[in-house]
């Protein structure tokens, strides 16, 4: 299910008569007038919404002899909400753009001349900090201490604090002496 009809159809599935109107049809399909005598709602009210669930693809019509069949559509009601939740969002592309935005302005906010200024206060800006010193190392390549501390040294005075902070957020790996780049 795409995303876009997952949405109409959860905001369809926000009203009660409409949620009653698909147990009704759980049970048989109905034509309008036997769905409003068994709701006690009007005709019209009961076409209003089966307009609307027939929009959202929760219903489908047919006709036979004078009445308007209505019956629910089980495939819709069959996805897995797990599986509509997984699905590609149409906005991605965009999300990816603002994250990518928002990490070019916190290095250009707290790196001077491929120097660290300071430590973000905050963990997400700290992370973003951390993965540009981290780009100086290759990738799963062991160094020793002296070559860690000297590498960041060139970007942070701090090099004890960053090395640390680098290993408890994963980005490094340490046995002994010896550390790699994780990620």
């Amino acid at each position: 299910m795409q995303e876009a009809d997952a949405i109409k159809l959860f905001k369809c599935l926000a009203d009660k008569s409409r949620l009653q109107i698909l147990k009704s049809l759980m049970q048989e399909d109905m034509y309008v007038e036997r769905l409003a005598g068994r709701l006690a709602l009007t005709p019209a009210t009961i076409s209003f919404h089966l307009k609307k669930l027939e929009e959202a693809g929760a219903v489908s019509s047919r006709k036979e002899q004078y009445y308007t069949m209505y019956s629910i559509r089980q495939e819709v009601f069959s996805a897995r909400m797990i599986d509509i939740i997984r699905e590609q969002s149409s906005d991605a592309d965009a999300q990816a753009q603002r994250e990518e935005e928002y990490r070019r302005k916190v290095i250009a906010t707290f790196f001077e001349y491929g120097k660290l200024k300071a430590i973000p206060a905050q963990r997400k800006k700290e992370c973003i900090c951390l993965e540009e010193i981290a780009s100086h190392f290759e990738l799963r390549r062991q160094y020793d201490e002296k070559e860690v501390n000297a590498i960041i040294s060139e970007i942070f005075d701090d090099y004890c604090t960053i090395r640390r902070d680098m290993i408890s957020e994963g980005i490094f790996s340490r046995e002994g002496r010896t550390y790699t780049r994780v990620k």
